[in-house]
């Protein structure tokens, strides 16, 4: 993996990340907003303690450990990428209460528009703040935008220490099952 300074790092600030998305996807993966290192990088989840892609490979969703670079073979198995929040920052706390509302609303209208089965947002105080749902939990929520249904997964950030690697997969291969049902 190619390593930044701190300074090629901060030039990423506020760069977007394109989308991994297509039509009628069986799971839209949603992140928070990109982190520095994606930025820099154009790829998703690309800050190395970053537990997404080994617990998508965990979870079942690919037969293989995918890296970054590699997350355009997603769509060939009907899973994708975006954001609530689209701007690059350090952490996500950067973000406004303003930020996250818009990022939702905009997230509505993306998952309308695409269509996917399954949205599913990684990390339960993302959704909440961007879809005004105090009480969400993980798990499949209540919501449904168009015809698709939601479902909030743990955050995958190496800093989330309430989950594991094995316990996150858990939670991501029971939306994986859900997805696989017609």
């Amino acid at each position: 993996m190619t390593r930044f300074t701190q300074a090629e790092l901060e030039a990423a600030r506020d760069r977007l990340v394109p989308d991994v998305v297509a039509d009628g996807l069986h799971v839209l993966f949603c992140g928070i907003n990109p982190g520095l290192m994606t930025a820099a990088t154009g790829h998703h989840f690309a800050r190395p303690g970053n537990r997404f892609w080994p617990v998508l490979h965990l979870s079942g969703f690919t037969p293989r450990l995918m890296k970054p670079a590699e997350q355009g073979e997603l769509l060939s198995y009907g899973l994708g990428i975006t954001n609530v929040v689209a701007r690059a920052t350090a952490r996500a706390d950067e973000l406004s209460a303003d930020e996250y509302r818009e990022g939702g609303r905009l997230l509505a209208a993306k998952v309308t528009r695409l269509r996917p089965r399954w949205l599913a947002v990684v990390g339960v105080t993302a959704y909440r703040a961007a879809f005004d749902d105090r009480r969400a939990q993980v798990g499949p929520q209540e919501r449904v935008i168009g015809g698709t249904r939601v479902w909030v997964l743990p955050n995958p950030s190496g800093l989330n220490a309430h989950w594991t690697a094995a316990t996150m997969a858990e939670e991501y291969g029971r939306l994986r099952v859900a997805a696989a049902e017609v």
